[in-house]
């Protein structure tokens, strides 16, 4: 009887962690996806790199002018999970994305998926650049690699366990990577779309505004309602049109705080915002314009950080 209840019980697990691996497996880009991606145009990228802030984690810190355009590195972000350090993506062959193919990249941002088929940890925003289409990032992809390459190394993250294990953000991905819209907005209103699109894809506000559970997962139904700060101490500020927000701003001085770097109390935007802001300032006046509107046509809520 000990017998047969021994054989069942490693029977039992042995399933359990083949449930547990099937699970869990990566998943890439198919074939077909592989040979639908469409050319890069290096120009076009160079709008997505802003938007995205992509200098703001992997340029040195407190790096300025043509410096933000090395892309060794380095940002620490410390968070309840552990530190995390943002990698080189400059087009260093060995210690960069120089070597990378386009499904590799794809994968990356789309999927959190690695070249060696490895899930990344959701500190790599892959969440949001899933809602982006392929042609941007296959554009981003081509504007990158006219950047400078950079022999820094990547350095490792410092995880306790169980999130050292990367394994299990497979179970997490089936939870809160989807590329579907956050919010539905109204049809056929090009601006607003595109501010949708902007801030929930590549910009990928969402990532620091809005609250997140323990497991590191988004409360959507706090969308950018701000709450405490991901990394270190204090909080975000909640970005719905909530009085407790941007509730008292125009669609207008969104737009302009925006390219200028002043509110309307004429403060200045500080800390990681001003980096945002930065970044911001560099697309047209029409994609800002786009990100405000958007951002009134949010639902309100009252901020997260005063709950």
């Amino acid at each position: 009887m000990i017998k047969k209840l021994s054989i069942a019980i490693l029977a039992l697990t042995a399933l359990g962690f083949a449930g547990f691996w099937i699970l869990t497996l990566p998943n890439g880009l198919k074939s077909e996806q592989v040979a639908a991606l469409p050319t890069g145009d290096a120009v076009a990228g160079e709008t997505i790199f802003w938007a995205g802030g992509c200098a703001s984690c992997h340029a040195a810190k407190g790096a300025t002018g043509d410096s933000k355009l090395v892309l060794s590195g380095g940002v620490e972000l410390k968070t309840p999970f552990g530190t995390f350090h943002a990698p080189n993506i400059s087009s260093d062959e060995q210690h960069g994305i120089g070597k990378w193919s386009l499904e590799q990249f794809v994968n990356a941002m789309k999927r959190g998926v690695s070249p060696q088929g490895e899930h990344y940890y959701p500190a790599f925003p892959y969440t949001s650049y899933a809602r982006m289409t392929n042609k941007d990032v296959v554009d981003l992809f081509a504007y990158l690699k006219t950047l400078p390459d950079d022999q820094t190394a990547s350095k490792a993250h410092e995880l306790s366990f169980p999130f050292n294990i990367r394994r299990g953000l497979g179970l997490w991905k089936k939870l809160y990577l989807s590329p579907e819209p956050v919010l539905s907005v109204e049809a056929g209103n090009a601006q607003l779309e595109r501010g949708r699109y902007l801030v929930e894809g590549p910009a990928h506000c969402g990532a620091c505004h809005t609250p997140r559970n323990l497991i590191g997962g988004p409360k959507l139904k706090n969308w950018l309602a701000g709450g405490p700060a991901a990394e270190g101490s204090g909080s975000v500020p909640n970005l719905t049109p909530h009085a407790s927000g941007l509730g008292n701003w125009s669609t207008a001085e969104i737009a302009d705080s925006l390219k200028t770097g002043f509110t309307p109390e004429f403060d200045s935007f500080g800390s990681s915002m001003a980096d945002v802001q930065e970044n911001m300032a560099k697309l047209t006046d029409e994609d800002r314009a786009a990100i405000a509107e958007y951002l009134k046509a949010v639902p309100a809520i009252e901020s997260s950080a005063s709950k």
